[in-house]
This record gives C-alpha cells, structure tokens and sequence, in this order.
C-alpha cells in the first residue's frame, strides 16, 4: 500500500501543479475581459472595420435577437481578454513545463514567453489587417456576382472573425516551437524538410479544422502556415546546436538531482 501511495504523489502533485497553473490563467482571462468588457463598444468598431472598409461601410450589419447585442460584447470582449491575458496564459505555460527541462533547455528557452506573445499578438493582427479584408473582399464580391445585397448577422461575424483570429494566432507560434524544439534536439532543419510533404498534407487538414466549412478561409490560413513553416525550417537552420560529443555527459534534471 505505501508503494502504491508513494507511485501515486508523484502524478498527484504533478496535477495539483497543473490546476494551479490553470486557476491562474483563468483568473487573468477574468481580469482582462472586465478591462475589455469596459471597452467593448471600441472593440466592436475595431472588430468589424474590416467589413465596413472594403464594402465602403455599405454592409448591413443586424441582430435578430432581443439580447445579441449584449451577447455581442461579450463575445467581443472574450476576444479580447485572450489577447491581453496571452502574457500570464503563457507563462503559466511555461512554469508548468520548465520544471521537467534540463538546466541546458531551460537556458535555451527564456525568452519564450517574450517571443510567443509577440507571435501570437502578431498572427491575430495579421489576421485583422490583413486576411479579413481580403477574404471578406471575396465574399462581397460574390454576393455582387448574382446582384444580392448582403445583411449579416452580428454573432455569425464575430463568430467567424474569432475563430480565424485565434487560429492565425496559435499557428503563428510555429517558429517558436521550431526554435525551442530545435535547442532540445527534438526536431532539426534536415528532418523538417525530409518531412515537408506530409507537413503539407497537415498544414491543410488543420486549416480545414481551424476555419469555418469554406475553401477560402482554409487557403487563407494554410497559405501563411506553409509561409510559417519554411520560416521554422530557416530558424532550425539558423539555431542548430553542433552535434554532442562522445565524452559528453548526459544532464540531469533539477528535479530528478535535488530527489
């Protein structure tokens, strides 16, 4: 029994650790949305610029429900707290995982909080500036095609934008990982490009799973992971570690030493 007992406190204060790393990663997102939520209306203006720009604010966009409005800004304001609590989600993240890292890869690894935060920023914005217009561009377009005036649900607009916001920003961190990764001697640049055919075949099923059922938005976001990706195999390239030596000796984890 006290085998048994002492097999167990090992997974059991791994998962009280995780608890707490996701307590206070919630508790972020609670902080964050009530500072958005004070500046929901903003964000909603932010949010559907897109939209108003290309159709020369010619799109009608309505609600057909007594409180979708209010779910509106709610929605919005979720939006946003992810982004703002990106910060604490990540170093959460990254204080749950670095006990488990070498001295070596923990070293290695600093600046990911820093960086994945940049990235993650980045893809949402880039998605915002840049893939909204355009794939909104070709959906007017095609409404104009067989001469319909488009009238667009407010929550079908914020639920479409979300999603692909959230999905550039995730797939954004590739070159983090690739970066990380590489550094732990995980992966390398001649392995990632041995592998660049069924990297594609990925690239375009997650794009399927990530966006709305529309082939515009999947090649909208697999043509930037393929662009990310040759960017992965550049920063593998470029961070490659030399090969160990035969005399060199196997480190121990802080965790495993201090037992």
């Amino acid at each position: 029994m006290a085998q048994d007992d002492a097999a167990r406190m090992p997974l059991l204060a791994h998962l009280k650790e995780l608890r707490t790393r996701l307590i206070r990663a919630i508790i972020a997102v609670a902080v964050a949305f009530v500072v958005a939520y004070a500046f929901a209306n903003r964000l909603f203006q932010m949010l559907t610029w897109p939209i108003r720009e290309v159709s020369h604010n010619h799109v009608l966009l309505i609600g057909t429900g007594v409180g979708e409005a209010f779910f509106t800004k709610i929605k919005v304001a979720l939006i946003a707290s992810l982004f703002l609590a990106s910060p604490v989600i990540l170093w959460q993240i990254w204080k749950f995982v670095a006990p488990g890292l070498y001295q070596a890869e923990r070293r290695a690894a600093k600046p990911f909080v820093l960086f994945a935060t940049l990235f993650f920023c980045l893809g949402g914005y880039f998605c915002w500036a840049v893939v909204l217009r355009v794939g909104y561009a070709f959906f007017l377009a095609e409404y104009a095609s067989i001469g319909a005036t488009p009238t667009i649900r407010v929550s079908e607009y914020i639920s479409f934008s979300a999603k692909l916001m959230l999905a550039f920003a995730l797939t954004f961190e590739m070159p983090i990982f690739a970066f990380f990764l590489t550094r732990v001697r995980i992966i390398d640049y001649r392995m990632m490009l041995k592998q660049f055919r069924y990297a594609v075949l990925i690239i375009f099923v997650v794009a399927a799973a990530l966006t709305p059922p529309d082939m515009i938005s999947q090649f909208l976001l697999a043509i930037p992971l393929l662009l990310l990706y040759a960017l992965s195999i550049a920063v593998s390239y470029a961070f490659r570690l030399p090969p160990p030596s035969d005399g060199e000796e196997a480190e121990v984890p802080k965790q495993l030493s201090d037992a």
